[in-house]
């Protein structure tokens, strides 16, 4: 038996992106969108998606379930690595040197700067409620009152 590896991905890829939009964040394909996406003003937090196995097991359901909080981010957007290269690559570069590139992460961005982060190593090998305690600590620190 043998498997088309592009229609598996196109598969695997398809379901975590709708996983994402299910829950509300704005897919960014291009460099242009991205760009367009952190001009906004107020907060806007950046999952970067992937495929791996903590992508769709803890950082998609705590990228879900962060957002129901008194305090949460002005908009919800989502980049795809290794599917979107170009739009990754952009926001990453947007997010300054100091960025350590991981994948699946979370980026919060305040006015088009980072304010904070949530790495892979915070979340592989971490329970979703874990990461979800984790970025409402920054939407605390960070976001407005809804």
């Amino acid at each position: 038996m043998t498997m088309d590896f592009n229609f598996y991905m196109e598969d695997i890829t398809k379901q975590a992106r709708s996983e994402m939009e299910a829950s509300g964040y704005e897919q960014l394909t291009t460099p242009e969108e991205v760009e367009a996406a952190f001009n906004r003003p107020g907060t806007t937090l950046v999952m970067i998606n992937s495929v791996c196995g903590c992508a769709g097991g803890i950082a998609r359901p705590a990228a879900a379930h962060a957002i129901h909080y008194d305090k949460r981010p002005d908009h919800l957007v989502t980049v795809f690595a290794g599917q979107d290269k170009e739009a990754t690559a952009y926001a990453r570069m947007l997010f300054g040197e100091d960025h350590l590139p991981s994948s699946p992460s979370f980026a919060l961005m305040k006015d088009g700067k980072l304010v904070a982060e949530v790495g892979r190593y915070e979340i592989e090998g971490h329970d979703p409620m874990s990461v979800v305690v984790n970025l409402q600590g920054h939407f605390e620190e960070h976001c407005e009152e809804i």
